[in-house]
């Protein structure tokens, strides 16, 4: 397939979009930051091909990456158009199916509601929308609604002896979709969102949940006192963490930091992912790939790491940061800033040139990309790693659970 010369690298959001889309989950595919006209070539930020836009529908030039939590479990992260077709099939065309959206944190309220809603309907999908951006301080996140989505699944289950399907749904939550068309795409008739049956009780007490701590606070100390204990209360932070990726291109650390990254955010962590090629696309943005060139990539990398883990935060950086130099003076600021964690994703060479999506290694080995880490630039190993991965032998989900145990150990 000949790509077009355009090319438009895919913001988190875009790339749910694209997803939603190649499943059938929408008719049309709208980029804000593409203006109608020739063909596009959408790429993720490692910029791997992924689809070429041609007007308003999009075609899969390679599948698009996948990472690991229970929102990426393939049972349920699954097309619109397959998921139709399969219930469809079950229940007949004109069965009456319904959509349970689940975008919130079900009370015991709604789940009581849930019998109700259920009656009569021959199918019932449980739509879990997962957005890859980070949610709102205090929100769920995709990890978070996917379990819960088999909480309410199970609740579905047992009201009602319909079949029921668990789907999570790539989400852009300020893209204009609307669930009523989203949900049809996937062979629903009616859509029912379950936050919608929060009663104005239940609604109340969920808004004053932040206050009751403060009030507690109020009761137990004189006024004077109350305001120290609550200054000091929202002064402390826990301390910040660097978790520094190192390895060649194709040895799996983006994908294991990604799935890093979204553990971490699920469990609270305020957790910044500062993936190399990503941030080649914005804070290194017209750095060449010579030597001096890329110990200072690295070297931003690394600031904006130690101001994240100053302010109390986790930074998870995945750069291919080469040589050990760059890679030392990450390590020092850092270090005065929290705690640091260096990986080297080892991978054998030869492993991650049969894995690269954008044929890199080919061409660099044709001479047509000059200074390429492994081939004609060299990889300085670690000596000073804290932990060593080679993903041609271990899982991402032992990876990352390898990572969080060296920092419990840490803590």
């Amino acid at each position: 397939m000949n790509l077009p010369d355009t090319t438009h690298v895919l913001t988190p959001d875009e790339l749910d979009l694209l997803e939603l889309h190649l499943g059938g989950g929408t008719a049309t595919l709208t980029l804000p930051g593409v203006a109608p006209g020739r063909p596009v070539t959408l790429t993720d930020a490692e910029n791997t091909p992924l689809a070429v836009l041609d007007g308003s529908r999009a075609s899969a030039v390679k599948p698009v990456a996948r990472a690991v939590g229970p929102h990426w479990d393939p049972a349920v992260r699954r097309g619109a158009h397959d998921v139709a077709h399969e219930i469809r099939r079950e229940v007949g065309p004109e069965a009456d199916v319904l959509a349970v959206v689940v975008d919130a944190a079900p009370t015991r309220e709604e789940l009581d509601a849930v019998a109700g809603l259920v009656a009569g309907a021959a199918a019932v999908l449980v739509l879990v929308p997962a957005a890859r951006r980070a949610p709102a301080p205090g929100g769920l996140g995709a990890p978070g609604l996917a379990r819960v989505g088999t909480v309410v699944h199970a609740a579905v289950a047992a009201a009602s002896a319909a079949p029921v399907r668990t789907v999570v749904v790539p989400w852009a939550p300020d893209a204009g979709l609307r669930w009523h068309d989203v949900a049809a795409r996937h062979g629903a008739d009616r859509v029912e969102r379950l936050s919608d049956h929060r009663g104005p009780g239940t609604t109340e007490r969920l808004a004053h949940l932040d206050t009751l701590w403060s009030q507690e606070v109020a009761a137990l100390y004189p006024q004077d006192v109350a305001r120290e204990v609550e200054d000091a209360a929202r002064g402390a932070r826990r301390t910040g963490t660097v978790v520094f990726f190192t390895g060649l291109s194709g040895s799996g650390k983006s994908t294991v930091a990604q799935a890093l990254a979204a553990e971490l955010d699920d469990e609270g962590r305020h957790t910044t992912l500062l993936d190399g090629d990503a941030v080649r696309q914005h804070l290194s943005r017209g750095l060449g790939f010579d030597k001096a060139s890329r110990e200072l990539n690295v070297e931003r990398i690394g600031y904006v790491a130690s101001l994240v883990a100053y302010h109390g935060g986790t930074a998870v950086a995945a750069p291919i940061a080469p040589f050990a130099s760059s890679r030392a003076r990450v390590r020092e600021m850092a270090e005065a800033a929290g705690r640091f964690l260096l990986v080297h994703v080892s991978t054998p060479l030869e492993v991650c040139e049969a894995r690269d999506r954008k044929g890199l290694y080919a061409k660099a080995r044709a001479g047509e990309i000059p200074e390429f880490t492994g081939i004609s630039s060299p990889y300085e190993e670690p000596t000073d790693a804290d932990l060593v991965i080679d993903t041609s032998v271990t899982s991402v989900e032992d990876a990352v659970a390898q990572v969080k145990e060296r920092l419990a150990r840490q803590a």
